[in-house]
């Protein structure tokens, strides 16, 4: 049976609700990214990390670099692929041929066919 608070860990002797007073948040440092559709979006970095060029706009997830006056521009998609196209971008049509004469000559070696 519950002691009848109803809002977990707010009963005596549970850790306290805000931070501590005692300790310091670490040093920290706001930045503003710029994306093309318009979108400012204000990021917090530690102050000792560098801040990337460009981040990822959370609202429309474009590009967003630093400088408001030229963003980066839209990324572009890429149609789809499917798994022919792609091996064909790595083969040609002799290395196909050659590949495909090898695995017919094992398979009709197994079969017993020569």
């Amino acid at each position: 049976m519950s002691s009848g608070s109803a809002i977990r860990g707010s009963r005596v002797g549970s850790s306290p609700m805000r931070p501590d007073e005692r300790t310091e948040p670490a040093p920290r440092r706001q930045v503003n990214y710029f994306c093309a559709a318009g979108h400012d979006s204000r990021i917090w970095f530690s102050a000792e990390a560098p801040a990337p060029d460009t981040w990822d706009c959370p609202r429309c997830g474009q590009p967003a670099g630093l400088d408001q006056e030229r963003p980066p521009g839209r990324q572009r998609s890429e149609p789809y692929k499917s798994h022919l196209a792609y091996v064909k971008e790595r083969r040609s049509e002799e290395d196909g041929a050659a590949i495909l004469a090898e695995a017919l000559a094992k398979l009709r070696q197994r079969r017993g066919r020569a």
